[in-house]
């Protein structure tokens, strides 16, 4: 059991190792860091994520920057989705904002209770990690497939039916209001002329 739990360490490891490694602009300046320091880029990288943590336990604003997390990375890699012409990574972020979707409608309901969760940002923060780290079966896909998709399938037809309806039912409200709009303003602009309807026939 250790020595599996070691192995997955040390896979984690190699990966955020070669992470680390690629070229953008964030890895240019952990290389100036770790030349100016002499501190291995990876340790300041796991610094940070500690401080981060920390921050997120006790820190003031702690609430924006937990969103902000589970927002900014998402939203940009989505945008990189919808330029390329693959499926597949259109289909993974879809996921995740129906997941992001759903559990903010949950905590906004539920907030009083969440309010009382000690290092709740600090825990929501995590997840919202987790449903967005880039592994094949992360918390949004795992989520959508073993919760949302069979509860959705289930009521789908009913699901359906109720839009359909409250589509309907917004149609003939908009054209009940514009017809009343259309009357409305033809009788104002009656009077204030003095009553000649002659020009609206």
């Amino acid at each position: 059991m250790a020595a599996a739990v070691k192995q997955t360490i040390e896979e984690w490891k190699t990966k955020l190792e070669k992470c680390l490694n690629e070229k953008n602009k964030c890895n240019d300046l952990l290389g100036k860091i770790e030349a100016k320091t002499g501190v291995k880029r990876l340790n300041i990288a796991l610094a940070f994520v500690a401080l981060l943590g920390l921050y997120l336990m006790v820190g003031y604003g702690c609430d924006f920057l937990c969103n902000f997390i589970g927002f900014l990375y998402p939203a940009y890699a989505s945008i990189k989705a919808i330029e390329t012409k693959e499926k597949d990574d259109d289909t993974k972020w879809l996921t995740y904002w129906v997941v992001y979707s759903v559990f903010s409608l949950l905590e906004f309901f539920a907030d009083i209770f969440f309010f009382w969760i000690p290092f709740y940002w600090f825990f929501k923060c995590v997840f919202l990690v987790y449903c967005f780290a880039p592994v094949p079966n992360n918390g949004s896909v795992t989520i959508y497939y073993k919760i949302l998709r069979p509860y959705v399938l289930k009521y789908e037809s009913k699901i359906d039916s109720g839009l359909n309806k409250a589509k309907d039912a917004a149609k003939t409200l908009y054209s009940e209001a514009e017809t009343v709009a259309r009357d409305t303003t033809s009788d104002l602009l009656k009077r204030q002329v003095g009553g000649d309807s002659s020009k609206y026939e």
